[in-house]
């Protein structure tokens, strides 16, 4: 399996009815919309799905990652609660981003130290480097000794202050602490432009979720009841109308298995694994958000999957003229019937060289044209694509 020219990709569809939902909204805090095809769709953004799905992850492999700028300042914590001087503390949560490079993590003084960009790293990094510190206190204390006498000085007039010391801790350490990876760092990449080597390209690539059909925001106006009323009051303690959003979606996201590979340093064992554990997210996981008033806690009606050499091929453009509901009513069938008559016509022009195993799933009871394989269940789906993406190229196969 190993050495894909140049890449092997998993394609996941999904066709995904939701009910009356807020799972992503914009900043005016109604839903998130989209203009496709003349029509406005709800849309759900693909980091929005993301998160959830890196969070599930983390939870089943044990393996906490976390985006933050607060790096000095937690370490500072951190020493603050081990009895460090508060002083000193927060010298050594600086020493952290400052040791990081040659140069140092660039940090904004102004908002307490947090570093100007936003670091991805495994949260036990924290613990580490806390322990790093520690381990180099005696240093860190002459160093923040010589800055505060530096400062003295300035401050006497006798000669400008410097801005800063060199670096304490040792470079290395603290830069391979920072660039470690998780699983899921391997998974969606990280961007740590300022880190040689700190740079991770994600394997996962995930589109907009939206939906097949038109689908404009639905107002709900609701009110929160004063249970402890006046007597001579009347009426709600709060009135607001809410908006919400209901249809079939559309979902894809592709997995480059031959980058995650690289990613994990050649472990292909590892990376069938996340790509079986990413499929199941995929699958059952969803966005949180006003999820206590909503309960939109559905399936996916239907799944397809594609294992392709060369390049991944999504079918939204199925959905491009929006379905018709159907004479008696509900979008899932014209939107499954849409979605088979474009994978073939896609079979049709690609053709099979490139594409290793294709199948689906559904609760449908009748087979599914042009998807390729039907599978009875979301497990046996799960278990088929990952062997499939494990199989030689075709082309390499005939060679």
């Amino acid at each position: 399996m190993t050495a894909y020219t140049p890449a092997r990709y998993i394609d996941l569809h999904a066709l995904h009815p939701v009910p009356a939902s807020l799972l992503n909204r914009g900043e005016d805090g109604e839903p998130k919309t989209m203009l496709l095809g003349g029509v406005v769709r709800g849309m759900v953004s693909s980091q929005a799905w993301k998160r959830p799905i890196r969070l599930a992850l983390e939870n089943e492999l044990d393996e906490h990652a976390a985006r933050t700028r607060r790096l000095p300042l937690l370490v500072a914590d951190a020493l603050s609660e081990a009895g460090w001087p508060t002083e000193l503390a927060a010298f050594a949560g600086a020493q952290v981003v400052g040791s990081a490079t040659s140069d140092g993590l660039k940090t904004e003084k102004g908002q307490g130290g947090i570093t100007s960009a936003l670091l991805y790293l495994p949260r036990d990094v924290l613990t580490e480097l806390v322990e790093l510190c520690q381990e180099h206190r005696p240093q860190l204390e002459e160093a923040r000794a010589q800055t505060g006498a530096a400062a003295a000085e300035a401050k006497g007039g006798r000669k400008k202050a410097k801005d800063g010391v060199s670096a304490v801790l040792p470079t290395r350490r603290v830069a391979a602490l920072i660039r470690r990876r998780t699983a899921t760092i391997s998974l969606f990449g990280r961007m740590l432009a300022e880190l040689p080597d700190g740079r991770v390209d994600g394997a996962v690539q995930m589109a907009h979720a939206f939906t097949v059909h038109q689908s404009d925001p639905q107002p709900d106006y609701f009110t929160a009841v004063e249970d402890w009323p006046h007597p001579n009051d009347s009426g709600s303690a709060h009135l607001q109308t809410g908006f919400f959003t209901s249809g079939i979606l559309y979902r894809y996201a592709t997995v480059n298995l031959s980058e995650l590979i690289r990613n994990l340093d050649g472990d292909e064992k590892q990376a069938l694994h996340l790509l079986s554990l990413f499929t199941e997210a995929f699958i059952h996981v969803m966005p949180q958000a006003k999820k206590t008033s909503t309960a939109p806690h559905t399936l996916p009606h239907l799944i397809v999957y594609a294992v392709r050499d060369r390049r991944p091929v999504s079918y939204a453009a199925a959905f491009e003229q929006p379905v018709k509901h159907a004479p008696g009513g509900g979008y899932t069938l014209p939107a499954l019937r849409a979605l088979s008559e474009y994978a073939g016509a896609l079979n049709r022009l690609l053709g099979d060289r490139r594409r290793i195993a294709h199948g689906y799933a559904t609760f449908q009871h009748t087979p599914v044209a042009h998807l390729g394989t039907p599978h009875a269940s979301y497990e046996e789906l799960t278990d088929a694509l990952t062997e499939a993406a494990a199989q030689p190229s075709l082309s390499r196969a005939a060679a």
